[in-house]
């Protein structure tokens, strides 16, 4: 099954540009976000669409409060929202993992010429290491502890929303990268696993499809398990160390791509 079919890509892209008339603004590039783009949807998921906009030139100059996000309620499974390229940028700074992982999904939505590509070469250049760690041991740490129901058995995509933070820290492990791939099918392609593990992985995601955001396993997988707890022991230790020198300044560089990006908006 296809993780977005054409008549909902219509729909979306439909909607994206009513937001682009409602706000006046110029979208960049808008993709799926969630377990659609991940590789591990139900036939009930939600569509999880994210973008990143820019606004003219005259809307920075004012002074007043603004907001930097485009918000809607969830509607018909459709969740979809957005950030300012400012807001993106200063993010990327901070190495927030969440704006690389939406330059690489699958599933595109919308692309202005050449911004995917400029935005992505920035957060190359300004993405470490430590704070994307830290980003994936509390994601999988979060997910971890909400896995079990009262009566023992287990929430299958909460186990698979576990997996693959894991798996992003085995990857940065391995090959001592600052990102990880977001899809799953790629995680494991890259992070050296066990066949019996990718195996089980996959008749999980499987058996998730079919059975829904609902779904549930009588328990867990012990290798599973136990690559869970020695990837978060491996990245803690890591994160224990000492932290390396000041990571060099990139607001020149932000401020030059913002500049470029806004520019090119219609007033």
């Amino acid at each position: 099954m296809k993780p977005v079919s054409d008549d909902m890509h219509a729909l979306i892209r439909h909607k994206l540009a009513q937001i682009v008339a409602e706000e006046q603004v110029t979208i960049l590039f808008a993709v799926e976000s969630g377990s659609r783009a991940w590789g591990f949807h139900s036939h009930d998921s939600d569509y999880d669409v994210r973008f990143v906009y820019a606004r003219p030139v005259r809307w920075h100059l004012r002074i007043d409060d603004r907001r930097d996000v485009i918000e809607y309620p969830i509607s018909d499974e459709l969740d979809i929202s957005g950030w300012e390229l400012a807001k993106a940028l200063e993010l990327a700074l901070k190495s927030n993992a969440v704006l690389p992982e939406w330059l690489q999904s699958p599933i595109t939505y919308a692309d202005a010429p050449n911004a995917r590509t400029a935005i992505a070469n920035f957060c190359q250049q300004v993405l470490t290491r430590r704070p994307v760690t830290w980003h994936y041991v509390n994601l999988a740490q979060k997910q971890r502890d909400g896995l079990r129901l009262p009566n023992g058995s287990i929430k299958l995509k909460r186990y698979l929303y576990t997996i693959r933070p894991v798996l992003a820290l085995r990857h940065m492990r391995l090959h001592n990268h600052a990102l990880a791939p977001m899809n799953m099918g790629e995680l494991m392609g890259s992070t050296d696993l066990p066949d019996a593990v990718i195996q089980y992985i996959n008749a999980m995601i499987a058996t998730k499809l079919d059975a829904g955001e609902l779904g549930t396993s009588p328990q867990t997988n012990p290798a599973i398990d136990d690559l869970i707890a020695q990837e978060l022991a491996a990245a803690t230790a890591w994160l224990a160390q000492d932290a390396p020198a000041t990571s060099p300044d990139h607001w020149a560089l932000a401020n030059q791509l913002h500049h470029r990006l806004t520019r090119a908006v219609p007033e």
